[in-house]
């Protein structure tokens, strides 16, 4: 017998089909080792299920004018910010990318932070492991177009896309797969994942534009560094970036 993916994950852990499918949504179930991607996909009865924990965002550091924490993957930035209602939130990172997230504590900082993403003065480091070996520095300059619908998608667009600039550098480099710096200029929404994908080192974890693997049920994207006024914030690496040998 065969049942809907949600339904029976539901079942098995004594949850509600709304609560077994979101759960499937954000990521976090796996059947022998790969990621559950579609809720309603039609199942064996015997199939075992695992859900991984989501983590709690931690609190890196925070004075009058900002709060910045850790987010961690499987949490959209608008559910991190929920935990704190009073805060307004500055930068965005996709669900499974972690690490710096900043909020402003009052409105006159937010105004001046908001301008210095606009001038590209907010020094934006990322820590990934992308498929392939990379061994040299790369600049990619190519401009990003986003349609948004359910779910938002960009590509690269050299006639409507908006200017994108992203550097990688390389970090290390373990069989196939490579551990790469980059530092993004603009913020374009998945500037990241579409400039690796089209420099032909897509992410790992990637569902949409990269290369899923059995090994991790996450991109591997990891804000590590950020940089405002005279600020600096650093989040350490998450344990499933050691899985591959770095």
């Amino acid at each position: 017998m065969a049942e809907k993916a949600y339904k029976l994950l539901a079942q098995q852990e004594y949850i509600s089909n709304k609560k077994a499918k979101e759960l499937i949504d954000k990521g976090v179930v796996t059947v022998n080792g790969q990621k559950l991607v579609v809720a309603r996909g039609l199942m064996k009865e015997s199939t075992v299920f695992k859900i991984k924990e989501i983590e709690q965002a931690k609190i890196i550091f925070q004075d009058d004018d900002i709060l910045v924490v850790d987010k961690p993957a499987f949490l959209n930035a608008y559910e991190v910010a929920d935990y704190f209602p009073h805060c307004i939130l500055l930068n965005r990172l996709d669900k499974e990318t972690s690490g710096v997230m900043m909020f402003a504590k009052n409105e006159e900082f937010r105004k001046k932070a908001i301008k210095e993403f606009a001038q590209n003065r907010v020094y934006k480091e990322y820590v990934a492991i992308v498929d392939g070996k990379f061994i040299e520095e790369l600049e990619i300059n190519q401009p990003i177009l986003t349609i948004k619908g359910r779910t938002a998608r960009s590509k690269v667009d050299s006639e409507k896309g908006k200017p994108a600039k992203t550097t990688i550098y390389p970090y290390q480099v373990e069989g196939n797969k490579s551990k790469v710096k980059i530092v993004i200029e603009n913020g374009r929404t998945h500037q990241i994942r579409v400039h690796c994908q089209f420099a032909g080192y897509p992410i790992i974890g990637d569902m949409q534009y990269g290369k899923p693997v059995s090994q991790v049920s996450r991109m591997m994207l990891h804000s590590k560094v950020t940089r405002i006024f005279h600020y600096e914030f650093q989040a350490k690496e998450p344990r499933e970036f050691y899985y591959f040998g770095f």
